[in-house]
Parts: C-alpha cells; sequence; structure tokens
C-alpha cells in the first residue's frame, strides 16, 4: 500500500486570532530549532487538531512553561547496562512501598524481547531483580513481550505509584510470534499481578491481543504493526470512557510511525478513537513511545521522534492537548538528544517521572556502551570531576 501523505501544518499565534498556513509540498518537517524556543517560535498542530476548524492551539507561552518545567539538562549516565550480547530497551518507572521500580526490556543474542524488573532507593542507583514477562513459548507473543507499566498516577510531581483496577496491577506490552528485533507483525496484550515489586512473571490477559493489524477498525497508519502502548486513567471519562490507550504504530510501504489512540471501558474491550493518527510528524520517520501525564491544567505527551526533527539520531520531545485528542507539538529544542558517547546515536525512547521537586527523564541510550537505559535530571546530580595530579617532584 502507498504511503499516505498528510500535509504538516504551522499554526502562528498572534493577539486574538488564529491564522492557518499549509506547509508547502517538501516542507513535511516542524521548524528546526539550535536553541530552546521563545516567544516567536510558531508552535505546530496535530493532524487531528488542522481537521477541527475549532480546534485553539497551546499557546507559546504555555508551551515553553511547560518546557521549563520538564527539561533535564543534565545527563547522569547509564543506569541499567545490558550483559554480553545483550541491549536494554524502553524503561518505565514506578513507586512503591516506598521503594521506586523499573520496568525495562531485553533482547539477548537477538531473539525477542523479554521484560525485567529493577530496583533503587534514589532513581540514579539501579539495581537488577529478574525477569517479569518471559517467552509465552507459542502463540502470537511467542517470541516478543516487552511490557511497560499502565495506569500509573498521571499527576505530574504526584504519588508515582500504580492504580489498581479490579484489584490489580497492570501492564500492556508489545508481543509478536517471531524471532529478531521488533520482527513485524506485532500486536498489544495485556498482562497483570498482584506483587510489581517481585520478579516473577505477571499474568497474561487471556483475551489478548486486545489491539492488533487484524482488528476492522485499524486504520491506515497503523496496518503494518503497532507498538509501545501507555495506558492512562481518565477518571473524568472525558472521551465517554475511563481507559485510553496511547501507541504508535506502523504503516504498509514506507516505514513511518505515528502515534493513536484506543478506548476501553473496561480494560478488557477497545476501540481505535478518531479515524487516523493524533500525532503525526510527516510522510517519512518515527513518532513513538508516548507518556501523557497531567501538569496542571494540561496534558502532556512526551515521545520520541526520528528522521523529522531538528537533530541528527532519534530525540525525545512533547506535545500538549486540553483534550487528550487535540495536541499542539513544541517546536523547540529537544528535551534530550544525543550529546555523549554512550548516546551519541540515538537518546529516545522516554519515561519522565517528578519526584521532591527534580525531573528524572529515563531513556535508551544508544552510543559507545551499546543500547542501554540511561537517566537525565533537572539537578545536577553528576559526580564532580576528579582533578588531575599535578607531579611537584624536582
Amino acid at each position: 500500500m502507498p504511503s499516505v501523505r498528510i500535509p504538516s501544518v504551522v499554526i502562528a499565534l498572534a493577539v486574538g486570532a488564529i491564522a492557518f498556513a499549509t506547509v508547502s509540498s517538501g516542507a513535511d518537517q516542524p521548524p528546526a530549532a539550535s536553541g530552546p524556543s521563545d516567544a516567536t517560535t510558531p508552535v505546530v498542530a496535530s493532524a487531528q487538531a488542522t481537521a477541527n476548524p475549532a480546534f485553539k492551539p497551546v499557546p507559546d507561552a504555555d508551551m515553553q512553561r511547560i518546557y521549563d518545567e520538564i527539561k533535564t539538562p543534565y545527563k547522569f549516565g547509564i543506569v541499567i547496562k545490558p550483559g554480553e550480547g545483550e541491549v536494554a530497551d524502553c524503561p518505565s518507572v514506578f513507586r512503591y512501598h516506598d521503594k521506586w521500580y523499573m520496568l525495562y526490556v531485553s533482547i539477548k543474542d537477538k531473539v525477542g524481547y523479554e521484560t525485567f524488573l529493577a530496583e533503587s532507593d534514589d532513581l540514579l542507583h539501579w539495581n537488577k531483580l529478574g525477569k517479569i514477562m518471559p517467552f509465552a513459548g507459542s502463540g502470537w507473543d511467542q517470541w516478543q513481550a516487552d511490557g511497560g507499566i499502565a495506569l500509573a498516577d498521571p499527576n505530574f510531581g504526584g504519588t508515582n505509584e500504580l492504580q489498581t483496577y479490579d484489584g490489580k496491577y497492570w501492564m500492556s506490552y508489545i508481543g509478536g510470534a517471531k524471532q529478531g528485533y521488533e520482527t513485524d507483525p506485532l500486536a498489544i496484550g495485556l498482562a497483570w499481578t498482584k506483587a510489581p515489586d517481585k520478579p516473577e512473571p505477571w499474568t497474561r490477559f487471556t483475551e489478548n491481543p486486545v489491539l492488533s493489524t487484524e482488528q476492522p477498525d485499524v486504520r491506515a497508519f497503523e496496518k503494518k504493526t503497532l507498538y509501545k502502548s501507555n495506558i492512562l486513567w481518565d477518571k473524568a471519562a472525558s472521551l465517554g470512557s475511563p481507559f485510553v490507550m496511547f501507541y504508535n504504530g506502523k504503516q504498509e510501504g514506507q516505514a513511518t510511525e505515528r502515534i493513536g489512540m484506543a478506548v476501553s471501558k473496561d480494560m478488557v474491550h477497545w476501540t481505535r478513537y478518531g479515524d487516523g493518527p493524533v500525532i503525526d510528524n510527516g510522510k517519512k520517520g518515527i513518532s513513538g513511545d508516548p507518556e501523557v501525564v497531567r501538569l496542571g491544567d494540561l496534558w502532556v505527551m512526551i515521545y520520541y521522534g526520528f528522521l523529522w526533527g531538528p537533530v541528527k539520531g532519534a530525540f525525545d520531545t512533547f506535545a500538549c492537548s486540553t483534550d487528550l485528542v487535540h495536541w499542539t507539538k513544541w517546536s523547540g529544542q529537544p528535551l534530550i538528544s544525543p550529546s555523549e558517547p554512550w548516546d551519541k546515536t540515538f537518546a529516545h525512547k522516554p519515561y519522565v517521572v517528578k519526584y521532591n521537586g527534580v525531573v528524572y527523564h529515563f531513556y535508551c541510550a544508544v552510543g559507545t556502551q551499546g543500547r542501554a537505559i540511561a537517566v537525565a535530571t533537572s539537578k545536577d546530580f553528576r559526580p564532580a570531576p576528579t582533578p588531575e595530579k599535578t607531579d611537584t617532584a624536582p
């Protein structure tokens, strides 16, 4: 199937008025920026938003305020190192009984993803505990089990705890029947536990997969495969359902990934929301691995980009919304981008938490230490450099 190109739109804000201008053919990317955005930097609306004439983009000043609130300029370094023949990927972090826990995934010898658990007292130093989502052995998810936490407290700087539904803690995961690195096709399943701090296998939901490319409501942008998901519990049920899933999907043909939505009333039966993606950054590249949090009166989606942004390599950025459906994309400096030897290739796949006034941005770093998990912070926790010794001998 040929690629479907949705023209990007630049929205310029003026006092009391909104002017819309469609970007000309060949200008598929949001404006690049070499430094932090200021009041003259235009915001960029999502594809869903530009299809709605009543949509009002989040103002530049609010976008700048969110950037200033969640930015993490201090790269602490690698916190989960892969073992021999392994890669580490896709962190998600939560608090439970006065400790911190991280779900992350790993591939050994290029077979497929499994999900693991680590713990920490301070969010900077982590101990690996063990495997919680092994290979299924057969079926649709025989060789892929890439999980991330679901139903975390959505309030940025809140409890950072997981919420229970039906007396259980939940994760969503991408599964696949083929070996390799994210080999198509992949689908989305659910798993649960009653002890999220234990390195024990979670129970796979019997009606998995809950979203797949074989379902009749699949849309063009996701017909090839489905990727990482983030499930939010919107207790106001503002979209008519309390459970909202954001995930990236890949179209057939050119390998472009965009972020879409699905909703559920019971965490079991899911329906895709809308006719297309809510985050679309053009006809090439990736927008993926969303995390959605609530910051004041705005929803904030932190996600990664590749092959369309202002920097070489993969990077993390964000978008804001008042209704979970229509999103204004940040077009300024990325939240995280390659800058160190250990993340010089990719700095992407975010999970961001705030605790005691400090923001911690976990991400997948690809560079001189392979594919690993790193963290950057809003406060500088990096050890002081060791002073060079001076030879004073005559």
